[in-house]
């Protein structure tokens, strides 16, 4: 019996289904029998931004510790300042091995933040987060390096706030990407996690 085009179009999907399989069997068997290996990821990088203190800093200020690196801005509504006072309770219960951890806040927002507002914003939580903005130019940089996410987005009255990765960035201390920061468990979790990198 000939097909009708109606079967032919109701075949394509299977016959595209039954490929794929097809594709993932041959890669998978390629695979067999090599050992797997894994590069660095390519998330971070150099960076040149201003401190809550108006001095310039670079990555290479936080070279030879773990640190980690959280993006927002002090307009935040919620998630900033609670992801910061989770970060804050982390810093406090690495104890004294974790004296040198710093946690960096990359605004991206510097149109609002300026050294002087981070100073003011930050200074609610641990001392050891230390606030960066910049230009507009170097803010954008440091957001693509780490594979980041920010966009301005229009409220009324000419008003706006900011979308932005929430993630909190673990970096070791030659820079490198470990991981990303679960904070929604206790705090010592948290910490034992950083620890591993001191």
């Amino acid at each position: 019996m000939p097909l009708t085009p109606r079967m032919r179009r109701a075949a394509i999907p299977l016959l595209v289904f039954v490929l794929g399989l097809a594709v993932l069997g041959l890669a998978a068997s390629l695979m067999l029998g090599r050992p797997v290996t894994t590069g660095t990821s390519a998330v971070g990088g150099p960076f040149t931004l201003v401190n809550q203190d108006g001095r310039t800093v670079s990555d290479r200020d936080f070279a030879g510790k773990p640190h980690l690196v959280f993006f927002g801005f002090t307009h935040c509504p919620d998630i900033c300042p609670t992801t910061l006072q989770q970060i804050s309770d982390v810093l406090a219960a690495l104890g004294p091995k974790g004296r040198d951890v710093k946690a960096l806040f990359v605004t991206v927002d510097p149109e609002r933040d300026d050294p002087k507002a981070l100073k003011e914003y930050l200074s609610s939580f641990d001392p050891r987060i230390v606030g960066l903005t910049g230009s507009p130019e170097a803010v954008a940089a440091t957001v693509k390096a780490y594979r980041a996410y920010s966009r301005k987005v229009p409220l009324k009255e000419g008003d706006y706030t900011m979308e932005h990765t929430a993630l909190v960035y673990i970096m070791d201390g030659r820079g490198h990407f470990v991981g990303s920061l679960n904070l929604m468990r206790p705090a010592q979790d948290a910490a034992d996690e950083v620890a591993r990198q001191l």
